[in-house]
């Protein structure tokens, strides 16, 4: 009978189909769901790969895991048949293509419509073009058609969105403070033999967060119903200079480690890959940052998200992971 009874509670769970559920955002998202026992909601958790590590451990934790190909439309429909919404994410880095991304937020807005989902959040960023023409040369055209690609594809596929209905939620993240852990971007040795984060930001400020508080912060507004759709929500942990940001690093790491600030070329000209993409981001974050900052909302991420980690916060729990040269 307990059991039974059991099995009832969990059908009548609303079922959020998260896709990427095996990355940094969507992992979050399915981790903030599973976490909360009292939930109204369950995760059906959408990865390529359901045998995987990440895949098993959210199985383990209580989520539906099933394959899906943000790449095949009809795979998209097979998954969110019979969900109340979705967590839409797509993935540049994994081939540096804008058009890709854009097909890709096509065929989940087309799925999510031909589902009738509820509530769908789509994580998006803003299409800089709208800010940078094409036509100026502030900053390099990129791919012939991009100021930043992996901005530019995922604000130019809100429309696939809105064009159809989908009762979606914009939800626009900010820097990543793992990026400082696994992306090459946390203090360096200089010549001097001293620590230095190397950004071409200025004294401006820039949002930054924790992946996991997105995952959060997006729960927080599935819970909250139909209040955000159509909306968008910037979210961030806190707004800070780099050379606060060294700072509070300094403090964390008990070594001393500066700002060096360089241009927006010579970031670009940095040679890893993307640098010209990642360097016209920070120019972005930096020439515009009064319009990237009011947008993410550091007081109504923590209402999403009470849990929410300032950078210092962060640190106390990642900064012996951030590799030092």
């Amino acid at each position: 009978m307990i059991l039974k009874n059991k099995n009832k509670f969990m059908a009548e769970k609303k079922i959020i189909a998260v896709i990427g559920a095996t990355g940094a955002q969507g992992g979050g998202v399915a981790r903030a769901i599973l976490n909360d026992k009292n939930s109204e909601f369950a995760v059906r958790a959408v990865t390529r790969d359901p045998n995987s590590d990440k895949a098993k451990e959210l199985a383990k934790m209580g989520a539906e895991v099933v394959a899906g190909d943000v790449d095949d439309v009809q795979s998209l429909k097979r998954v969110l048949k019979g969900a109340y919404g979705a967590f839409f994410v797509t993935f540049f880095w994994a081939h540096y293509s804008a058009e890709k991304e854009m097909a890709e937020a096509k065929n989940m807005a087309e799925a999510a419509k031909e589902a009738g989902l509820k509530h769908v959040i789509w994580s998006t960023l803003e299409d800089t073009r709208k800010y940078v023409p094409l036509d100026d040369n502030r900053m390099p055209t990129l791919q012939g058609k991009y100021k930043v690609p992996h901005f530019d594809g995922k604000g130019e596929s809100d429309h696939y969105f809105t064009d159809l209905g989908v009762p979606t939620t914009f939800l626009l993240a900010s820097y990543y403070w793992e990026n400082l852990i696994y992306f090459g971007m946390g203090p360096k040795r200089g010549a001097d033999g001293k620590l230095a984060i190397t950004f071409p930001m200025g004294n401006k400020k820039m949002a930054g967060i924790g992946a996991e508080d997105i995952g959060k912060c997006a729960y927080g507004i599935f819970k909250r119903g139909t209040e955000l759709i159509g909306k968008t929500v910037g979210i961030a942990g806190e707004q800070l200079t780099c050379h606060e940001m060294a700072k509070a690093l300094s403090k964390a790491l008990g070594k001393e480690v500066s700002y060096n600030e360089i241009t927006p070329a010579q970031y670009r000209s940095l040679g890893f890959p993307g640098a010209d993409d990642v360097g016209n981001m920070f120019q972005f974050y930096r020439d515009f940052d009064e319009v990237c900052n009011s947008v993410r909302d550091v007081k109504f991420s923590k209402a999403l998200n009470p849990a929410l980690k300032s950078f210092e916060m962060w640190l106390a729990e990642n900064a012996q992971r951030i590799p030092l040269d």
